[in-house]
């Protein structure tokens, strides 16, 4: 689902690679800060686009004055979410793609390009948990935790890369339990969301000076979202919560924004934790 087209700025080809040369650092700041985090006239592609932080990552980027584009498996609640974004008056796509399929990926970021122009920021949020003892967990359940968590983030950046001009943005959403525990066994959904640092320095290494690409990595802690609503507190380790509460969905929205737009544009290659203190306790 489309809504309200609008291509912002020159068109980069479908599947071609550009080799750009990156933009030179500019002498002098724009007149704002305020100018700093806008993200006018940019294109975000947003993985697991119709749920949870998903939704609220898009909505965000939106506000911030991005056109979004929603990737996830299920084309109705795409469509509902692309429904709502409009609804706001911003601009919205959405493509039903499962990132586990490198063409998929593929697929998904050349429409981005033929229907908006561009892509200019992914968003690699996408993922699936399990929680399983070591001993009982299914090797098939364990490949499917990895395939959508690091497989999946590594086919659609490499779609993304192909497009993307200097001066664009990934980000691979990653989770707290990558760096800490929180007393469940969830060793698949761990392990898939540490190799996400590694992949985020790697590429932050290739194509920073080749490409002027930026990579990072987000490291959310406990969030309020519809999946977690009916979760015991317990389950989210609220005494090592050092602020007290979970986070709010916006507060993440706005770290992501920092980290994409002009205000995060000398940050590459790094873990940025967002947990209300949880891993340090």
């Amino acid at each position: 689902m489309y809504v309200n087209p609008r291509a912002p700025g020159p068109e980069a080809g479908p599947g071609a690679e550009p080799e750009t040369t990156p933009t030179p650092t500019p002498t002098s700041a724009p007149a704002t800060v305020r100018d700093l985090f806008s993200l006018e006239g940019r294109v975000v592609l947003v993985t697991g686009g119709s749920s949870g932080l998903g939704v609220s990552l898009a909505l965000g980027c939106a506000e911030a004055g991005a056109a979004v584009v929603l990737v996830a498996r299920t084309a109705e609640r795409l469509s509902a979410v692309a429904a709502r974004l409009a609804a706001r008056g911003h601009r919205c796509l959405g493509v039903p793609a499962d990132v586990v399929d490198p063409d998929a990926c593929q697929g998904a970021v050349d429409r981005a390009v033929a229907e908006l122009g561009r892509v200019d920021v992914l968003l690699n949020n996408a993922g699936v948990a399990t929680a399983y003892p070591a001993t009982r967990e299914d090797p098939a359940e364990f490949r499917r935790v990895v395939d959508v968590n690091l497989n999946g983030a590594y086919w659609m950046a490499q779609a993304c890369g192909r497009v993307m001009p200097s001066g664009s943005s990934i980000v691979n959403v990653s989770s707290v339990l990558g760096i800490t525990t929180a007393g469940l066994p969830q060793a698949a959904y761990s392990a898939s969301k540490a190799a996400l640092f590694g992949l985020t320095r790697d590429l932050a290494q290739q194509w920073g000076p080749r490409k002027g690409i930026r990579v990072n990595a987000l490291v959310p802690g406990f969030f309020a979202t519809e999946r977690t609503a009916g979760e015991p507190d317990r389950l989210a380790g609220s005494e090592r919560l050092l602020l007290g509460r979970r986070g709010r969905p916006e507060e993440l929205a706005a770290t992501v924004v920092w980290l994409v737009s002009g205000a995060g544009a000398y940050v590459t290659g790094q873990a940025i934790v967002v947990d209300g203190g949880f891993s340090i306790t």
